[in-house]
């Protein structure tokens, strides 16, 4: 004979699966998205960009300096983010939507 209080009764069961089924989805993982990639590639360009420009030969000023490429590099950060957030924004799906 079974114990009652060890084996779930169909309705909690079911409460159960629905549950499992309302748990968001996310989209995808964030490292393997084209968004982020691209975000990589932008940040590297940044980067190489600023160690390369530099003074000229005469003593001039650095046109793109380190202070320019954080600068940039905040505005690529926080555009990624805001793609991220809206990319995010309709994905929560049940499970049994696909």
């Amino acid at each position: 004979m079974s114990n009652p209080q060890t084996v779930p009764s169909q309705a909690s069961a079911r409460a159960a699966a629905a549950a499992r089924d309302r748990q968001p989805m996310e989209t995808r993982q964030a490292f393997k998205t084209t968004e982020f990639m691209v975000y990589i590639a932008a940040v590297v360009a940044v980067v190489i960009t600023a160690w390369v420009v530099g003074a000229d030969r005469r003593g001039g000023l650095d046109p793109f300096g380190a202070e320019q490429a954080i600068r940039y590099i905040t505005f690529l950060t926080i555009g990624y983010m805001l793609a991220r957030g809206l990319a995010k924004a309709g994905s929560w799906t049940r499970r049994d939507d696909r």
